[in-house]
């Protein structure tokens, strides 16, 4: 993929009852998706961002309403106005950032190459200058680490998941098709998780990082929009892919079922979210006009992992007993 800045046209796949378009780490981005973070609530009109990274690549797009990004690369300016759901745009490292003219109750959602760390911001237009001048940005990237802390902190707070994950998936790489032995899952271990909402006067951000937030490192992030109100999606269930899904806008409903109980739960705040792990059927409906569903997957696409028939999904329940 080219390394200037450039729009990116993702898969579009229409439905009537709400459209789809997804976004697979070093497919569609040249990068692997180390956390996501959305901004929403921002008032008409406002400006968001002035900063560049050392390390850093994002990929911008406009789940809702429009914005414009202005990019400087130290010696021009250019404008790039998203507007539509259906493509974003790849801004590598060393460019200086601004969003502006949000329209009323836009969403914008970033996808970020690095774990967060404040080390790798320019906050100073001139420093960022001075580097670009010094042909830092022009030097390859060295690889770099991640912090054995937070993987032990992940580890911890997620521990009765990947425990529980490990058992169901126990040889790494096995293939989707291969049943899940001994230990299911239940509705009720999918689990409500709250997440942080950092507040400012040009609208509020929510941030989630694969590994530390979520007991998994984020392969796929897909989204559905257009969806009409009181309309319903899903209603299949995974073999080994773990969701994590967030109404970013609007609310709807997931109804879990795991061949015994079911449960109900109902998602309308963009600051929390609900992570389905492999084994359970799911369906969402009572979607509201036009609420897009955020999800932030564990693995790629592969047709084998779904299970779309319910009588399969019974059978293949009762097969892993």
């Amino acid at each position: 993929m080219k390394k200037a800045a450039h729009l990116i046209d993702l898969p579009k796949v229409l439905d009537s009852r709400g459209n789809l378009s997804f976004i697979e780490a070093c497919r569609q981005v040249p990068f692997r998706i180390s956390r996501a973070y959305w901004i929403y609530d921002v008032p008409g009109g406002e400006t968001r961002g002035g900063h560049a990274f050392r390390h850093n690549q994002e990929f911008i797009v406009a789940l809702s309403g429009s914005f414009d990004v202005v990019l400087d690369n130290g010696k021009r300016r250019r404008t790039w106005s998203l507007n539509r759901s259906y493509y974003g745009l790849y801004v590598p490292r060393g460019y200086w950032r601004q969003m502006q003219n949000f329209s009323t109750n836009s969403l914008a959602l970033i996808l970020a190459s690095e774990p967060y760390d404040r080390q790798d911001y320019l906050y100073r237009y001139e420093d960022f200058v001075q580097l670009r001048q010094e042909g830092y940005f022009d030097r390859p990237e060295e690889p770099r680490m991640v912090s054995a802390k937070k993987v032990i902190e992940a580890a911890s707070k997620y521990s009765d998941i990947i425990s529980r994950n490990a058992v169901l998936n126990p040889r790494s790489g096995a293939h989707a098709t291969e049943p899940m032995p001994t230990i299911l899952p239940t509705v009720n271990d999918a689990k409500l998780l709250d997440l942080n909402k950092i507040h400012y006067s040009e609208g509020n951000l929510t941030v989630i990082q694969g590994g530390v937030d979520l007991p998994y490192d984020l392969r796929r992030v897909f989204y559905l929009y257009d969806v009409p109100g009181g309309e319903s999606r899903g209603a299949h269930a995974h073999r080994q892919c773990h969701q994590f899904l967030v109404a970013a806008g609007g609310a709807f409903e997931v109804l879990l079922d795991d061949g015994v109980n079911r449960r109900t739960v109902q998602l309308n705040r963009p600051f929390y979210g609900l992570h389905i792990p492999p084994g359970i059927w799911a369906s969402e409906q009572s979607f509201s006009s036009g609420s897009p569903c955020l999800v932030l997957a564990s693995h790629p696409y592969d047709e084998a992992d779904y299970i779309n028939n319910y009588n399969d999904f019974l059978a293949w329940r009762h097969e892993c007993r």
